[in-house]
């Protein structure tokens, strides 16, 4: 896998037949290595390492329904309240960023309500807050790293 636009983390492998695995230490099992599990697990450790999320609220691949239609998010982070506050959509490295990336994960949110939003294929990263009252996303640097 090529080298993505993160800090360098140690990750868990292994190889049955054929195929890569890597830890998931959200769900605490091996999941085949594709290039947007690649991306998602640099997200994961950039949550816990550089941000301070602790593991216990950050949740990865679930299920939603957005329109009646089944969906899945990339991975969401919740407050210690236990309120949506991070909804990050993960590409692979191959997939631009554009507008309708931005619209996907607008739609998701429609159901999460979360304060943040992180769109990222692990070379370009975007972050931006959501001001409900005016109906617009605000661009920022950085997301807030974790705090009580």
């Amino acid at each position: 896998m090529q080298v993505l636009n993160f800090p360098t983390y140690d990750f868990r492998f292994k190889n049955r037949e054929n195929k890569t695995y890597i830890f998931d230490p959200i769900r605490k099992k091996f999941i085949v290595l594709q290039p947007e599990e690649w991306v998602r697990q640099h997200v994961v450790q950039f949550l816990i390492r550089e941000k301070n999320y602790p593991v216990s609220l950050i949740n990865v691949e679930k299920e939603l329904r957005v329109n009646q239609l089944k969906k899945r998010y990339d991975v969401v982070v919740f407050t210690s309240q236990g309120e949506i506050t991070l909804v990050v959509e993960c590409k692979a490295p191959s997939v631009r960023i554009t507008q309708e990336t931005f619209d996907q994960v607008a739609r998701y949110n429609l159901a999460l309500k979360a304060g943040f939003l992180m769109v990222t294929n692990g070379f370009r990263h975007y972050f931006c807050k959501l001001d409900y009252a005016r109906e617009k996303y605000i661009f920022l640097e950085d997301i807030p790293s974790y705090s009580r």
